[in-house]
């Protein structure tokens, strides 16, 4: 019970297993929930998850990865996240991230007006107190994870995790130009034919549900990111 609802003290949670018929003091209930302290973290990471559950519609995130070249050159990839729909609200690629550069990519994310009020991140010294003044200038409140816990950013881990396996751990860009071609293909298919378990297996773009057309109709696939990946339809609709 206490690790369901965080917020609940020894009286609450007494109350409750009286009404389950359950024969035992409230002190014995405190004592109990004194040990359970000894575990902060848990307690913790139910909170985080609860304010993410119920502030999904106005939350984004952003992040850096790396992408090495065929040259050995290493490019920063910046994206922008919402976590409602898990679409990608901005994408670019720096051999640069320096602050000021990255203002410039949330102004281009963020263009007013916007109904996100929280943006996630992690403390990398990237995102240093320029940035952070910028976000309560615009009206959104930073929300910065702890230290090495890429787990409260889950959303943007998550796609930093997919378009790293769909996608470039099976090619190798040559430059920048090269990179930025194959990534906005893959965003487009990742908006728009990509499922997603989050998401009930619809796609970030509401892909629409296709019905036979006839009954001669064949199932076909549709090549995605150089036949890496495909999208299926029905024949007659293609």
């Amino acid at each position: 019970m206490k690790s369901d609802n965080p917020s609940w003290g020894a009286p609450r949670v007494h109350g409750e297993l009286l009404q389950l018929g359950f024969e035992i003091s409230e002190p014995t209930v405190s004592r109990y929930l004194q040990r359970l302290k000894q575990c902060p973290d848990n307690q913790k990471a139910k909170r985080w998850l609860a304010f993410l559950h119920n502030h999904r519609e106005v939350i984004a995130a952003f992040d850096f990865f790396t992408v090495p070249t065929l040259t050995f050159r290493v490019i920063y990839c910046f994206f922008v996240i919402e976590h409602q729909r898990r679409q990608i609200l901005h994408f670019n690629i720096t051999a640069h991230p320096i602050s000021e550069r990255i203002m410039q990519q949330l102004r281009e994310a963020l263009p007013l007006p916007y109904p996100y009020r929280y943006m996630v991140f992690d403390r990398d010294r990237k995102f240093d107190v320029e940035v952070r003044k910028f976000l309560r200038g615009s009206g959104i409140k930073a929300v910065r994870t702890s230290v090495r816990s890429p787990w409260q950013n889950g959303v943007a881990e998550r796609w930093v995790g997919s378009i790293r396996r769909e996608m470039l751990d099976h090619v190798i860009p040559l430059n920048e130009r090269h990179l930025m071609r194959l990534s906005q293909n893959y965003l487009r298919y990742y908006h728009e034919d990509r499922t997603h378990i989050g998401l009930n297996k619809e796609t970030p773009g509401a892909r629409p549900v296709e019905s036979r057309p006839t009954a001669t109709a064949k199932v076909i696939a549709l090549p995605r990111i150089g036949r890496l990946h495909h999208r299926y339809t029905w024949s007659a609709a293609a």
